[in-house]
């Protein structure tokens, strides 16, 4: 389940598309309780925007462009564990073209920078983290005033979609998690929490952890759900939005029997799952540019290498407009 933590120049060279008619800006989300939170902003615009990127997330934006359309939808990005705000820049582009606003986080002690925080505190402070960055989004932001509230999404990958389940309601057992792991020691998530001297892989935590929901949220799309063996059906009791479900049939990492399908059977309202032919864990980030093998092929071999046959460009052109169309089903457009 662990999103391997690559350097910034592995980032600054993912592959760019097209310039397109998309704003982007840099900003901060206030944490009391922690470090500000680090947030980009993808969102309509009919600003020009430059025929090379300009961009760290490699993309040509219209740097702080005006915003087009009022009443805007909104969606939040979550990272696995140890990636970035970058790392679904393809995705964030593409729902941006489709008129939505949208804002990923850089999750703190939980990046490609900083993963300090041990294991529950990176769990419990992820949800938080996307409540205190829709506080900022609705209520600082300059465009705050163009965005609808009362149409809010979010999209989780790994153990952003750990996070995502939690922020719609979802209500994890930290007791369960240690409990599955004393059993199935060979399972990748558990696995990861020894490696990197997760304390959940003692006892349970006590007091119980307070988990952050958050009820302006009105729909989620999941990607490879780390940890979804930490749920049952109590536990996603509380969940009333519509659910999008999307795993590799060959990941390993997250592997589809042991998460996917126990969320799954979990939520109280059936998902719309898709299970993706030949796509491994990483082929839910964006693709990589053959460059990138001769510079950092170590990084290359962990998350650009996918099954023979398996064609991660043509799979994101699907994934991109499929959690497009669900968001516009639940949501709506911009206008």
């Amino acid at each position: 389940m662990r999103f391997v933590i690559v350097a910034l120049s592995t980032m600054l060279l993912f592959a760019a598309g097209p310039a397109e008619a998309v704003g982007f800006q840099w900003a901060t989300a206030p944490d009391p309780t922690d470090r500000p939170l680090a947030i980009g902003i993808w969102y309509p615009s009919d600003a020009p925007v430059p025929e090379q990127p300009n961009t760290p997330v490699r993309q040509a934006l219209a740097l702080d462009g005006t915003i087009r359309g009022d009443h805007l939808p909104l969606i939040i990005i979550s990272h696995g564990s140890g990636g970035w705000l970058g790392g679904h820049a393809d995705l964030a582009k593409a729902l941006a073209e489709a008129g939505f606003v949208v804002v990923a986080v850089t999750h703190t002690g939980n990046n490609y920078r900083d993963d300090s925080y041990p294991a529950v505190r990176k769990l419990v402070d992820r949800p938080r983290h996307i409540s205190r960055v829709l506080d900022y989004m609705l209520a600082d932001w300059p465009g705050h005033d163009r965005l609808d509230p009362s149409r809010i999404g979010i999209f989780g990958f790994s153990l952003g979609g750990f996070t995502a389940l939690v922020a719609i309601g979802g209500t994890p057992d930290l007791g369960l998690l240690v409990a599955y792991c004393r059993e199935h020691p060979e399972e990748p998530s558990c696995l990861d929490g020894k490696e990197s001297n997760s304390d959940t892989a003692g006892a349970p935590v006590h007091p119980a952890p307070a988990w952050v929901h958050d009820p302006r949220i009105r729909a989620a799309v999941i990607a490879a759900p780390g940890l979804g063996f930490a749920f049952d059906k109590a536990g996603l009791a509380s969940v009333t939005v519509p659910v999008q479900l999307w795993n590799g049939i060959e990941d390993e990492r997250v592997p589809m029997a042991t998460n996917l399908e126990v969320v799954r059977e979990a939520l109280p309202t059936p998902p719309d799952v898709h299970l993706v032919d030949g796509a491994g864990h990483f082929a839910f980030l964006q693709p990589c540019p053959p460059k990138l093998k001769e510079l950092e092929p170590e990084t290359w071999a962990m998350i650009c290498v996918d099954p023979p046959g398996f064609d991660r460009a043509a799979f994101h052109r699907q994934l991109d407009a499929e959690i497009t169309a669900f968001f516009r089903a639940h949501l709506g457009a911009g206008s």
